[in-house]
């Protein structure tokens, strides 16, 4: 396989919703823990996120002031800002809307934290993104001119970083691409017991049909259960 392992790594309430006001319960927090449990002990190279989930737990919304980069011209390359990295932050951000202040995740957590940022892009990003990327010291690759190519993406992070293992953490609409694009490896699902809104988003937005056989299952204190399930390739 010329790509990493991708594992689908998320919390779900019994009716398979992945965010909401659910996760705010307190029924909820004992799986919360179990999820950043297994997301530390999983040991993957790299974790990956949409762009929505990044704003929310890492961003918290801030953009730069790309007045400074007006007028430079970047070539269309991808760019590895640091090549001794070992862990990755793999940011799926077509359009380039998020500020980063660091080239790494600031977080205490060391399941996130230090992991050198990569943003993935579409060659329409402007100009002065990419210069300010740079200038951060954040590694960008291109994945499509006007639609994401998650095929080539994942090839580009294996070359070019060395990526075996990516941990898929949502959101709902980037989790049901990789479930379109066939390349979605593991389900690893800590089940909360509690139900969700009508309007909270499901696992896989818009995913495509596709047979899962079950791994292994694990019952914790809370009422939470683990479950692990492997992709059945045709």
């Amino acid at each position: 396989m010329n790509r990493p392992k991708v594992i689908c790594h998320m919390t779900t309430s019994i009716d398979g919703k992945v965010t909401g006001e659910f996760l705010g319960m307190p029924q909820c927090e004992r799986a919360t823990e179990i999820y950043y449990e297994i997301n530390r002990d999983d040991h993957a190279d790299a974790f990956a996120c949409g762009r929505v989930t990044m704003e929310s737990s890492f961003t918290g919304g801030w953009y730069p002031d790309l007045t400074a980069y007006q007028g430079v011209s970047i070539p269309r390359e991808d760019y590895v800002a640091d090549k001794d990295a070992k862990f990755f932050a793999v940011s799926f951000d077509r359009k380039g809307r998020l500020g980063w202040k660091t080239p790494c995740i600031v977080d205490d957590d060391p399941g996130y934290g230090g992991a050198h940022i990569i943003e993935v892009v579409l060659e329409g990003v402007s100009d002065a993104y990419l210069a300010y990327l740079r200038e951060v010291g954040v590694s960008y690759i291109f994945a499509g001119r006007e639609e994401m190519d998650l095929s080539l993406a994942l090839e580009k992070l294996r070359s070019l970083f060395g990526i075996e293992t990516l941990l898929l953490e949502g959101g709902s609409i980037i989790n049901g691409a990789f479930a379109r694009a066939g390349v979605i490896d593991e389900l690893s699902l800590v089940i909360a017991p509690v139900t969700a809104d009508a309007e909270d988003k499901p696992l896989l937005m818009d995913a495509a049909a596709g047979a899962f056989e079950l791994v292994d299952v694990k019952r914790y204190d809370g009422g939470v259960v683990w479950m692990n399930y492997r992709a059945k390739r045709q």
